[in-house]
């Protein structure tokens, strides 16, 4: 039986605005080299930056929410795999796939765990180290009811993977790690990157709608910025980022060399022009795409902890860690000033993409991870009887709520 693989878009995917964006397109060109027919569907609406997925062979549909008009569409698209972006539209959809087509395989792709990005943000804002309690929210009792729900899920880093299991008992065979899924750089690439001497000012890039993003960039601001500029006068920083709010442009300072520059028409021809990238992120989860093509791109980088984290192993990164704001300057300043570690930095990037994000090498555990499952989804579905449970009691309330919004609004 020829496998229909019908994928649940929170948003359209935009690649060159967001590492979500990109991730979603990496998944869906696995599963089209498998030879799989997909159907991406979402009801937000559509984006002039989205991904043109019906050039890339994908069938698309916008859908509504709250209305039965998406079950007599599952009835008829009769898909055997659906893939949720995120646990929000498991919620949304997750009873009408279960009613519609039972048999289907249930894929949730998580992006990062919300509620680790959410426990961190509240910590900091609070003044606080974070605590492993943050993690114990009502954000943390949703994202994990879909994770059970579901027969898999798909999780960006191996720290969320360890979260998952050490700290609240999810079996292995539920989730798979599975993280950004890219080429290995080639010699020809690195024979064409931009050298050191042709490259020039700091650059910091990403989606202004993801909110350690934003605060990163009041971070450097308020605290980093002064630091670098007292001894590179004549050194400027280049901030792009989709989707910048006013609060955003009110930044832009020439004389301090703060540039805000908005989206960018080609994220990779900016990254590769630059000698150094800052990501000083105080919350977040997940991998972050801006670190991931600053290593594409031959750019050193100078990100935090949070930054970093489960992105490079146990290999050396490719510029400098801290959490310190005079430490983050320090170092910022040294690599853009220093060539030979400019260099070394930039060897050591391209050593933890070609080795830790292998396409082939976790694109195939994968598929096989998802046939495995496919093959004896009864089974699995009975010795994860939670799921189950949850399906019954708590997709119980969110169908009635959806069915009562959808009379009340046919009574307006």
């Amino acid at each position: 039986m020829p496998t229909k693989v019908l994928i649940i878009g929170k948003v359209w995917p935009e690649p060159g605005s967001s590492a979500a964006g990109s991730r979603m397109m990496q998944i869906i060109d696995l599963f089209q080299n498998e030879g799989w027919d997909i159907t991406f569907v979402t009801a937000a609406t559509h984006s002039q930056y989205a991904a043109d997925l019906e050039a890339y062979g994908v069938q698309v549909e916008s859908i509504k929410l709250n209305d039965s008009s998406f079950d007599a569409f599952l009835k008829r698209q009769n898909p055997n795999v659906v893939m949720f972006d995120r646990f929000m539209t498991e919620e949304q959809f997750g009873w009408r796939v279960r009613d519609n087509v039972p048999e289907a395989m249930t894929i949730l792709d998580t992006e990062d765990l919300h509620f680790l990005r959410e426990g961190r943000q509240t910590a900091w804002k609070e003044g606080r180290d974070f605590r492993e309690e943050d993690l114990y929210s009502d954000m943390a009792k949703r994202e994990l009811a879909s994770i059970h729900r579901c027969d898999i899920s798909l999780i960006i880093s191996e720290f969320e993977m360890g979260v998952l299991k050490e700290t609240f008992g999810v079996s292995s065979d539920k989730i798979v790690h599975v993280p950004f899924l890219l080429d290995a750089i080639s010699e020809n690439e690195i024979n064409n990157w931009k050298p050191y001497g042709k490259r020039e000012h700091f650059v910091s890039i990403g989606n202004f709608l993801h909110e350690p993003n934003w605060n990163a960039v009041l971070f450097l601001k308020e605290e980093i910025w002064h630091l670098i500029r007292e001894r590179l006068p004549d050194a400027e920083l280049h901030i792009y980022g989709a989707y910048p709010s006013q609060k955003v442009k009110q930044l832009h300072n020439e004389s301090e060399g703060f540039m805000i520059k908005g989206r960018a028409d080609d994220a990779k021809k900016v990254v590769e022009g630059s000698r150094v990238l800052l990501a000083p992120l105080r919350f977040g989860a997940g991998l972050k795409g801006k670190l991931i093509e600053a290593m594409q791109c031959g750019t050193p980088s100078v990100t935090t902890p949070i930054g970093a984290e489960a992105m490079h192993g146990k290999l050396i990164w490719p510029g400098a860690i801290s959490d310190d704001p005079k430490d983050l300057a320090d170092q910022a300043v040294e690599l853009y000033t220093n060539e030979k570690r400019w260099h070394e930095a930039q060897c050591l990037g391209t050593d933890i993409i070609n080795r830790l994000y292998q396409k082939e090498l976790h694109g195939k555990r994968l598929i096989k991870r998802l046939i495995q499952t496919k093959l004896n989804l009864l089974g699995h579905r009975r010795h994860h009887f939670t799921g189950e449970i949850l399906h019954y009691h708590t997709l119980g309330s969110a169908r009635y709520m959806s069915k009562w919004i959808e009379a009340k609004n046919k009574d307006q």
